[in-house]
């Protein structure tokens, strides 16, 4: 038996191309990380003259084929991996999670770190080895969310040099 291309490789594929399209429709850059330890890929910004911006999103992109059909919930939930979730909430800049639904070809997201600053009774050490994520199906990730991104990570860059003046 040879080895083969799954169906999960193919939108695993697709889910990251569809993030990489969205970031340079506007006006921004992506590089992928193919010593995959967490990031899938890099987002870097350029501010209104093309001039780049300091700092980098870190992106982790998901696929599936089965996604909850009902569109009247309002979220989507997703399990990930603890170890995953400790490493990301290290981070000084924004986090992304991005699911993309390959049945439909729309991606929803979550900044990790202010969906989990948001929960009010969230402990680390609580947790198993997996915790579920709701993603809300209002977070499309399209042009619109991706300059929200880049707004994010130009105010916690700010905020994290005053920090640490």
């Amino acid at each position: 038996m040879r080895k083969r291309r799954t169906r999960e490789h193919v939108i695993a594929d697709l889910s990251v191309n569809f993030v990489e399209r969205q970031v340079l429709l506007c006006g921004h850059t992506v590089e992928r990380v193919f010593h995959d330890y967490g990031y899938d890929l890099f987002l870097f910004t350029f501010d209104a003259n093309g001039e780049p911006e300091a700092g980098e999103i870190r992106v982790q992109v998901k696929a599936t084929d089965h996604l909850p059909s009902d569109n009247e919930i309002e979220s989507i939930p997703f399990r990930i991996a603890r170890s995953d979730l400790v490493y990301w909430l290290e981070e000084r800049l924004p986090v992304l999670f991005v699911l993309y639904d390959a049945q439909s070809g729309i991606a929803y997201w979550i900044d990790v770190k202010t969906y989990f600053r948001q929960l009010s009774d969230f402990n680390i050490f609580a947790i198993g080895r997996t915790i579920t994520v709701r993603i809300p199906r209002s977070n499309v990730f399209e042009g619109r969310a991706v300059n929200e991104l880049a707004d994010l990570k130009n105010r916690e860059r700010r905020s994290n040099r005053h920090e640490s003046v």
